[in-house]
């Protein structure tokens, strides 16, 4: 499966990060679509959390809010996209805590807290596979940007 999401959709995602991480904080993002068409990334959401340069924590209320919305409106999450400081992968910590549990779930890492050019230079794409274990994954196999 390959994601679709706008060009607008995606230079907003680095927008967002560097607004909210300035730089020296991580921040994340949640690519949201329809249920009806499961390959559409239509919204960008960005959870209230705090953050810091390691890591980041959202906010419960506000999931349990976001999980009433996405539920009421008919849609899913479709991946998670978050920063790093440095170089881009997947942690021990984001392999344990992602926003789905689901097999076929997405994560991507952007490097440096999303201060280089907007893109995937360096960027580190991963999936949930059916025996819970993440791996990484070729970008261009599964997202597509237009």
């Amino acid at each position: 499966m390959t994601l679709r999401a706008t060009r607008a959709l995606f230079e907003g995602t680095f927008e967002q990060f560097r607004g909210c991480g300035r730089g020296c904080s991580e921040c994340q993002a949640l690519w949201v679509g329809p249920v009806a068409d499961p390959e559409l990334v239509s919204q960008l959401v960005h959870p209230l959390h705090d953050a810091g340069p390691v890591g980041f924590q959202l906010d419960a209320e506000w999931l349990t809010d976001f999980w009433l919305k996405v539920a009421r409106d008919g849609l899913c999450v479709r991946a998670q996209v978050h920063t790093h400081p440095g170089a881009a992968y997947h942690s021990a910590t984001d392999d344990a805590f992602p926003i789905v549990h689901s097999p076929g779930f997405l994560s991507l890492v952007i490097p440096r807290f999303a201060t280089g050019p907007i893109g995937f230079d360096g960027a580190y794409l991963t999936r949930i596979g059916d025996d819970g274990a993440w791996r990484q994954i070729a970008i261009e196999d599964h997202l597509e940007i237009h």
